[in-house]
């Protein structure tokens, strides 16, 4: 099937120039996984169900932001619209939350994964909650009154933020908590996305904990979304790498997950945004869409990101399609 890649013109490019002052990585989810979280609720007014078909008869612009358990769930739903008869055009590896997200706004795409967290405190700068239907009941209302989008059904997967070491590294220091990793982060270099230090939720966590002021700053090593922050850290260039709970590298490489002691982090759970004038003009998407969220759990998402990042290198394309298909979601 022929897949086509979309090209954003000056609106993108004007995006991504102010975007690369805060950075270009998940916004998502940094804190060991706190396991599957309940799906919340569908919303109160859900849109009519289409029977998957197409009703508009234009094609459905998916997004994706720039890393990989991003792009293979944006591919997920290419393919799960596509076998109900869409015709979608794919407009991956955008950037961040807040390059995504305007792109949304302006109409140069139709939807894209976003974890309900990110919506929360990033977009609409609001307060954290630690329930997961209260998240999405949260994020649901802010969208639609103020962007004119909505939520789908998110998946039962937390993929939270975490901070992760060497298993020698950690042992060779006795840290295994957050608490213990504190009287020594004043010397520790950490690596991460580059919007890491300015994220709200990165500041609550100096505060909360009490981290060296270095730790997030002097110390920190800006990293593109991907696989060159754990690269550097098996290097022993880095000493703690900002992880998120269902990377394939945790598993993969035998890394410490560092544990999150004093619970700062919430729940990330991913979901479709979508705009709701492409979902009123065609309501088969939200039927289509809803069908994949609960086969991504922890532990499929962390799989599926190991073979794409793992010494495999597989396309993420090749592992959507291949997973869909095992599952019976698509023909």
């Amino acid at each position: 099937m022929r897949k086509t890649y979309r090209v954003q013109a000056l609106g993108l490019l004007l995006a991504l120039l102010l975007a690369a002052c805060g950075g270009g990585g998940t916004a998502a989810p940094t804190s060991e996984p706190a396991g599957e979280a309940t799906a919340a609720p569908a919303a109160t007014e859900a849109p009519a169900e289409g029977g998957g078909q197409p009703t508009s008869g234009e094609p459905i612009a998916v997004g994706s932001k720039n890393f990989t358990e991003a792009i293979l769930v944006a591919e997920m739903y290419a393919l799960m619209l596509e076998d109900a008869g869409f015709t979608v055009e794919r407009t991956f590896n955008l950037g961040s939350t807040q390059v995504a997200h305007p792109a949304l706004v302006r109409g140069d795409i139709d939807l894209y994964p976003e974890y309900t967290s990110t919506g929360l405190l990033e977009v609409l700068k609001l307060e954290p909650l630690d329930d997961a239907a209260a998240i999405l009941e949260a994020v649901r209302a802010g969208y639609e009154e103020q962007f004119q989008a909505t939520w789908l059904e998110p998946s039962p997967f937390n993929n939270t933020n975490a901070l992760a070491m060497t298993r020698a590294k950690a042992e060779e220091l006795g840290i295994r908590t957050y608490s213990d990793l504190v009287p020594q982060s004043g010397t520790l270099r950490l690596g991460g996305p580059p919007e890491f230090p300015e994220r709200e939720d990165t500041k609550g966590l100096v505060e909360t904990y009490g981290f060296d002021p270095k730790f997030t700053g002097e110390n920190f090593m800006q990293y593109d979304t991907g696989t060159l922050r754990y690269e550097e850290l098996l290097a022993g260039n880095i000493d703690v790498v900002v992880a998120f709970s269902t990377d394939g590298q945790i598993n993969g490489l035998d890394l410490a997950l560092l544990e999150d002691d004093k619970g700062f982090y919430p729940i990330y759970q991913i979901a479709p945004v979508v705009r709701q004038d492409t979902l009123a003009a065609n309501p088969g998407i939200a039927d289509a869409l809803n069908k994949l969220a609960p086969a991504l759990t922890t532990d499929v998402m962390s799989g599926l990101n190991w073979q794409v990042d793992g010494p495999d290198k597989r396309e993420p394309a090749d592992v959507a399609r291949e997973f869909l298909t095992s599952q019976g979601l698509i023909q």
